[in-house]
């Protein structure tokens, strides 16, 4: 039932958003396709037809409708920023090796990792397509920096995720890469072609990062606590993962704890129990219920950025949004 309530602000603002969405799924199917690759669309169709919440694309639009936008070209820029989206999901999956997304076989598992780069490489060039169709060269320069802050991001995970150095400034700018920055560069290339003055754009950028950064710490929480998927518990752990809840462990740790660290995640020596052990050490230091509590204030910033923007239903919803990606650690 809880479940069921988190939903339902998503769902308010996709019906409240249908015709706009319509036309952005329709704009997809258009530009997914390719003459002389069919293997394109096969595997773009894979992913993207799997059952995705779009809430990205929906940023895009809704701040487009909120700022009382009557035009066309917010449909090409949302569909631009689910295939930069679909782009990394493809890349991620073969840098992680990663068998499952979304219930689903990954693209590289059930064809190939050169299919899924190459088919990722596409549809990043697709999305580039997409935003000069607009000539708005504000939302090109907004999107094209994401995209390299993504890149980043990612770079910047793979040389610090198993590094006991990594601190919560570092942490901070790879969630701000691999998640935040499209969320921002969603709502804000909306506003852009709404005509938005630049007090409105950092407001709404500065809604996306904030919503994007409690979207990512929620996620890497509830792999220590379990989200009621059937994701396994733990695999930011096995896969030595140094997110927020593990950070502020490794900072409060003593001697005893810190050799544990050191072998586990700086070593990679893992033994069975390992995983209990480390829950207990997060337990004892009150490290998961601290991450919980810096999501929630990170919800509460996006909500705080909306305040100088239109009020209606749209604002209200976008509120709302802030609250539920944090919903399943309330």
């Amino acid at each position: 039932m809880r479940d069921e309530i988190a939903r339902q602000p998503l769902e308010r603002l996709a019906d409240h958003l249908s015709e706009d969405l319509a036309g952005v799924d329709a704009l997809i199917r258009e530009r997914m396709v390719s003459e002389h690759a069919p293997r394109i669309p096969q595997v773009t169709a894979h992913l993207i037809e799997a059952g995705g919440k779009r809430l990205r694309p929906m940023l895009t639009l809704a701040a487009a409708r909120l700022m009382g936008y009557d035009g066309g070209h917010h449909l090409h820029l949302a569909a631009a920023v689910e295939f930069i989206h679909t782009a990394t999901l493809l890349h991620d999956d073969v840098v992680d090796g990663s068998e499952k997304r979304r219930g689903r076989p990954t693209a590289n598992l059930l064809w190939d990792n050169k299919s899924s780069v190459l088919v990722g490489d596409y549809l990043f060039a697709r999305s580039f397509q997409l935003m000069t169709d607009t000539g708005e060269m504000r939302a090109l320069r907004i999107l094209s920096n994401a995209s390299a802050t993504i890149s980043e991001g990612e770079v910047l995970q793979l040389t610090a995720a198993t590094d006991l150095a990594t601190d919560e400034e570092i942490y901070i700018k790879v969630v701000r890469g691999k998640t935040a920055a499209l969320f921002a560069a969603a709502c804000e290339v909306g506003g852009v072609v709404a005509g938005a003055d630049d007090a409105a754009l950092r407001a709404l950028g500065d809604y996306g990062d904030a919503m994007g950064i409690a979207f990512q710490i929620a996620d890497d929480l509830l792999d220590f606590w379990g989200d009621g998927t059937g994701k396994n518990k733990g695999d930011d752990f096995r896969d030595r993962k140094l997110t927020l809840p593990l950070i502020r462990a490794v900072a409060k740790a003593d001697a005893r704890e810190r050799a544990f660290w050191d072998r586990t995640i700086g070593m990679g020596q893992q033994d069975e129990g390992d995983l209990d052990e480390a829950l207990a050490l997060m337990e004892r230091h009150g490290t998961l219920e601290d991450t919980r509590t810096t999501a929630l204030e990170w919800s509460a910033r996006a909500k705080a950025a909306l305040e100088g923007l239109p009020e209606g239903p749209i604002r209200d919803m976008l509120s709302d949004i802030a609250d539920f990606v944090v919903a399943r650690i309330n």
